[in-house]
């Protein structure tokens, strides 16, 4: 059968990229194309591989992998697609709404398989979820229904919380901020929004909210901002305003509460369609799978560092309590 050639562009991967001009092994190839680093998503990089090996996919042995890491800077990620699709890898895995479309707009025959927490049909990713078309099909979460949970529970974990500020990435489509700030209006807060690009620009989000008495901040979902996850723990603990985010890996380094899929969960999903792509399936044939399991995960030993007492009927929800 000839070999369907896959591209996997993964927002989050990580290990050191073979040299662009590495020879074919005759084995399948697949490409990571990563927003962040190893050591960032290595949680992510674990499932993923373990979720391949289930289905007798070995690293370096029935498949190899090729990785390309955008080391947090978004604008690097079109060259890097562009590289997967030069060397001809035989999987791409994207996660990210600028990592996806960078793999979409290098390729529109190596299928591409994601994980992404913004609808794929509302972003122009897929024409439905039934029917993917073209040559992308993945895992996405309900952007709409995460973000409205998360201000429910922070809502509900600081019962006297009245403002808040929504902090998102200037890549991230317009279409995220609005039904995130309609949810939070509609629980009675007042909103402000603020979207970052740099790096440096990050500290002066926090020092507005902190200006404007915002009583905590929503980190919008961003696999960049999950590449730079400790720094934005670090702003949240040195202007102390609580915050959540959507995956417990915040949370574990340091952060007050999480809620969202399991992210691990997903990249061992995603494995089950490279496995199908490598045999013979085609993307627009597999419908977007959505996440079914979700994590509350809370942080005890933040919450007392910032001099907060978490509602009794949000801790008994959470998955985990991370305690001092």
């Amino acid at each position: 059968m000839r070999r369907i050639v896959v591209a996997v562009v993964l927002v989050v991967l990580t290990l050191a990229p073979a040299p662009a001009d590495a020879q074919p092994s005759g084995k399948p190839r697949i490409g990571l194309l990563g927003a962040g680093n190893a050591a960032v998503d290595s949680r992510l990089l674990s499932a993923f591989r373990q979720g391949l090996s289930d289905m007798g996919w070995i690293e370096n042995q029935t498949v190899m992998i090729e990785y390309r890491w955008a080391g947090g800077y978004p604008e690097r990620l079109p060259a890097l697609a562009q590289d997967l699709v030069r060397i001809k890898v035989d999987v791409i895995v994207a996660t990210g709404i600028v990592g996806i479309r960078a793999a979409k707009d290098a390729t529109s025959t190596i299928p591409i398989l994601f994980v992404v927490l913004n609808d794929p049909v509302s972003t122009g990713l897929v024409k439905s979820f039934a029917r993917p078309g073209g040559n992308m099909t993945g895992l996405a979460s309900q952007f709409e229904e995460l973000v409205t949970k998360q201000l429910q529970l922070v809502k509900e974990a600081l019962p006297g919380l009245s403002r808040i500020m929504l902090l998102s990435r200037v890549e991230n489509s317009p279409v995220n901020m609005s039904p995130a700030a309609a949810a939070a209006r509609g629980l009675g807060l007042t909103v402000s929004t603020l979207k970052v690009g740099a790096l440096a620009e990050y500290e002066n989000a926090y020092r507005m909210a902190q200006r404007e008495r915002a009583g905590a901040i929503q980190v919008l979902p961003s696999p960049i901002f999950n590449s730079h996850r400790r720094v934005l723990i670090d702003l949240a603990a040195k202007y102390r305003l609580p915050a959540i985010y959507e995956f417990r890996d915040y949370v574990e380094d340091g952060g007050l509460m999480s809620y969202g899929p399991s992210i691990t969960g997903m990249f061992r999903g995603l494995a089950g369609y490279v496995d199908r792509v490598l045999k013979g399936t085609k993307p627009e044939d597999m419908p977007v799978d959505r996440p079914s399991t979700f994590e509350l995960v809370i942080n005890a030993k933040t919450a007392k560092a910032l001099g907060l007492t978490v509602s009794q009927s949000v801790l008994v929800r959470a998955d985990e309590i991370i305690h001092p």
